[in-house]
């Protein structure tokens, strides 16, 4: 969500706006502890309205999606009631089990309600809640600033690899995503196993599931890389590094892997989560987790026209270039 949340920031520099980030944590311009995950005590109003007192447009990322910090998120409404604001939502509580009685978000008539996803608009929409749908966008080709044919591009992927300890012959299913349940980390264990791979999982256990993912790593079907191995290693290397992109999860609100695969020229094992039919349908070509023969037979003999095509209808759909425009529509009046 905040990788998101610096391509908007991005977008609205593009379009004129003088940016700043008020955050809970991490690396933003303005902190308020308060408005963090399971902050203690929300930040107090005033707080707030001191720290977005003098900004023309708010963007709010989730906050008042789900109920992570309701009390921040309360606040947070009172404090932009009658202004313009956009409350951009990665998820919705009712798509998570433990918040599926959790009410609708807050509405106003100066605000913009955004989704990444159609079927989480549609789901507002049957609230009586109108929203539009601005999907993730991503640096793609040269014109996009993405990956592109690099002469060095084999070397990078050796050193890599040699870097987490698999051989340049020896395939290899990258995860890269985090250890939750939703992620279906099992899921990815068995395409690699069923590929004959070793899997790598790039992100942390997350949520109490460290000691489900040290007990699927101890029975796991394949060898298994977790994390980075202490290695300086950053996601675009992981993606040239492996042969497979596998993203078994049973839910995402967007699945970023999904087209980064494609604009890295990986092809996809992707899992059936809802939000998934909906992005195959721009006209990716990914193969199923009961298709793993297929997708092994591929590998045997690459057809790159699929990897041409994918990375196409990521250009066409998902470019960065595109998201200044696609924001700018979406902006209340000021």
């Amino acid at each position: 969500m905040a990788v998101e949340a610096a391509k908007w920031q991005g977008a609205l520099a593009e379009l004129g706006f003088a940016t700043r980030t008020v955050a809970g944590g991490g690396d933003a311009d303005r902190l308020l502890p308060g408005l963090a995950i399971g902050a203690a005590e929300p930040p107090t109003g005033s707080e707030l309205d001191d720290a977005l007192r003098d900004a023309d447009l708010v963007v709010v990322e989730n906050l008042c999606s789900l109920p992570l910090n309701p009390g921040a998120a309360a606040a947070a409404a009172r404090v932009l009631a009658g202004r313009p604001a956009i409350l951009h939502h990665h998820d919705l509580p009712w798509q998570r089990r433990r918040f599926r009685d959790h009410p609708a978000p807050p509405v106003d008539r100066r605000w913009t309600q955004v989704t990444i996803n159609e079927l989480s608009r549609r789901q507002l929409a049957d609230r009586g809640i109108a929203a539009t749908t601005v999907y993730n966008a991503f640096a793609v080709g040269r014109r996009g600033g993405g990956p592109a044919p690099d002469p060095t591009g084999d070397d990078l992927r050796s050193r890599v690899r040699a870097a987490v300890g698999v051989d340049h012959d020896r395939r290899l299913v990258l995860q890269p995503t985090r250890a939750i349940p939703r992620k279906n980390v099992a899921g990815g264990m068995r395409v690699a196993a069923e590929l004959g791979a070793v899997y790598w999982l790039l992100g942390p256990a997350e949520d109490g599931f460290g000691p489900e993912l040290d007990a699927l790593v101890a029975s796991a079907p394949c060898p298994v890389i977790l994390g980075t191995g202490g290695c300086d290693l950053s996601i675009h290397d992981a993606y040239r590094a492996c042969d497979v992109v596998a993203l078994p999860s049973t839910w995402e609100g967007f699945g970023n892997p999904s087209i980064e695969s494609a604009v890295h020229r990986r092809p996809l094992a992707i899992g059936p989560y809802p939000v998934a039919g909906e992005l195959a349908a721009f006209g990716f070509e990914w193969f199923a987790l009961g298709e793993m023969d297929r997708l092994g037979r591929w590998l045997d003999a690459p057809d790159p026209g699929l990897l041409d095509r994918n990375a196409a209808v990521a250009e066409a759909h998902f470019s960065l270039d595109d998201l200044p425009a696609r924001i700018a529509s979406v902006i209340p009046d000021l």
